[in-house]
């Protein structure tokens, strides 16, 4: 029997399943390696439904009809693609007509064109992108591109969308990027409110009403979660910003999974977006994209969810967690940690399912370096042993981040918990929140254990101090 095909691996993925929602929320992705495509559970065809046969209809007019995926509802991922046969290896899975495309010259071509050809100073990409959207969004069933619309998410989950109470409870690192996000789509929105105006001879309605904040943040939403990625274009009466983002109505509804492989890009020849599978798919599965090899934070921040069992997860060390169990009496702290920056040691220190990064053990065996042994700090950045105490020292106190973060975990968790009893309007965005949270526990756990047995092992093997175990090899 191949591995990951017997019924303790079916339970297993089940439980991992149940607990898993949709895209805007949680991720299932415990897939086994050997079938990384699989979800197990029962899919339900959705092609039935209106808005999906009337989407279908849509495309079909622009010379699109997909033979080998329909719409379905799964139970891990909820909304997605279905095969409708068996997908084979390096097999094209969709090619969409650039014609179901919605890029800025889409926007340009509209009546829209006339307003930003002529306004100064020149829109940016997104902005011209999210304008489109909420105007064609107002319009309803006047909008040519209703089909589409009327089956994108109606609310986000990214940060961005959640409540402050909610973003507190994030991860440090990500709380602070995710209030970056939110100031800079504020921001984008303050400073376009003259522009919005200038539409209003295109409206009945007051331009306040149809251009709103939540409007707009739901626009902006759809482009950075959905958006598929173009050779850069230039429109003149555009910003120089990079115009690289299309709306693919339709295959935006692939799911991620960190576990396949596709390719998928424009064809200059063909004119199509096109995505072929490197893995096989059985019919009657859920067909998978992947985003990019994104840790949960990433994921959270840009497309609103968490992806279960991801291989890419990591738990990030901050500054003051660097420093915060070393002596206050080092001299040569200031120096070290400046080192460390010039050299772009303070970013991205890692814990994973493999235990610290390689560049989080180099910045701990910099800050741990002896007196004596300060002038060989260019050799501990090219990963070359100084002495035994250095490497001691530096795995002591990987050990005690590991146990503070698995500590600051389990109390965020009970935090989140008394929250979800007590705030039932936030339970939604409170469970997402501690799905992360719980997948980040998992890391450190599995980076605890791995410290403790390469701390049991090169205390015990004198021999090989010069030599310490392979740790943190990502």
């Amino acid at each position: 029997m191949q591995k990951g095909r017997g019924r303790t691996s079916r339970i297993r993925r089940r439980k991992c399943l149940r607990s898993s929602k949709s895209r805007g929320g949680w991720h299932q992705t415990c897939n086994p390696p050997s079938q990384p495509w699989v979800v197990t559970g029962i899919s339900v065809n959705e092609s039935y439904k209106s808005e999906f046969i009337e989407l279908k209809k849509w495309l079909k007019d622009r010379k699109f009809e997909d033979r080998n995926l329909t719409p379905a509802h799964f139970p891990g991922t909820g909304r997605g693609l279905m095969s409708r046969s068996v997908l084979r290896e390096g097999q094209m899975i969709i090619s969409l007509p650039e014609s179901c495309l919605l890029t800025t010259e889409t926007v340009i071509r509209s009546y829209l064109g006339v307003y930003i050809t002529k306004w100064k100073p020149r829109l940016s990409p997104l902005l011209a992108l999210c304008t489109f959207l909420v105007s064609e969004r107002h319009a309803g069933d006047r909008s040519l591109w209703k089909p589409y619309l009327q089956i994108l998410p109606k609310t986000y989950t990214c940060p961005v969308c959640l409540e402050p109470e909610v973003v507190n409870l994030l991860p440090k690192p990500l709380k602070a990027k995710s209030e970056e996000q939110r100031a800079h789509v504020q921001k984008l929105f303050t400073s376009s409110r003259d522009f919005f105006s200038s539409l209003q001879p295109l409206f009945a309605e007051s331009i306040d009403n149809i251009f709103s904040y939540s409007a707009f943040l739901w626009a902006w939403c759809t482009v950075n979660t959905r958006a598929v990625y173009l050779r850069p274009r230039k429109q003149e009466c555009l910003s120089a910003e990079p115009d690289t983002c299309a709306l693919a109505p339709y295959l935006d509804l692939l799911n991620h999974s960190p576990h396949v492989q596709v390719e998928a890009a424009f064809n200059e020849k063909s004119r199509c977006y096109e995505i072929r599978t490197a893995s096989g798919c059985r019919k009657h599965e859920e067909v998978f994209i992947c985003y990019g090899p994104h840790d949960n934070q990433r994921l959270l921040l840009e497309y609103g969810f968490v992806s279960l069992c991801n291989p890419h997860t990591c738990v990030y060390v901050s500054r003051d967690m660097l420093v915060k169990y070393l002596s206050s009496a080092d001299k040569q702290m200031t120096k070290k940690i400046s080192i460390l920056k010039d050299h772009g040691f303070l970013e991205n220190l890692t814990f994973g399912w493999d235990g610290p990064s390689w560049r989080l053990l180099i910045a701990l065996k910099l800050l741990c370096l002896e007196p004596e042994k300060f002038t060989c700090w260019k050799k501990v950045l090219l990963g070359e042993v100084i002495s035994d105490a250095n490497e001691k020292t530096s795995l002591d106190l990987a050990q005690k981040i590991c146990h503070h973060l698995l500590e600051e975990s389990s109390m965020v968790l009970q935090r989140v918990s008394h929250m979800k009893d007590e705030k039932v309007s936030l339970i939604s965005q409170l469970s997402l929140v501690e799905t992360l949270w719980r997948e980040e526990l998992k890391v450190l756990q599995a980076s605890a254990e791995i410290l403790a047995s390469v701390h049991t092992t090169y205390l015990a093997s004198p021999e090989c101090l010069g030599s310490p175990p392979m740790v943190g090899v990502t």
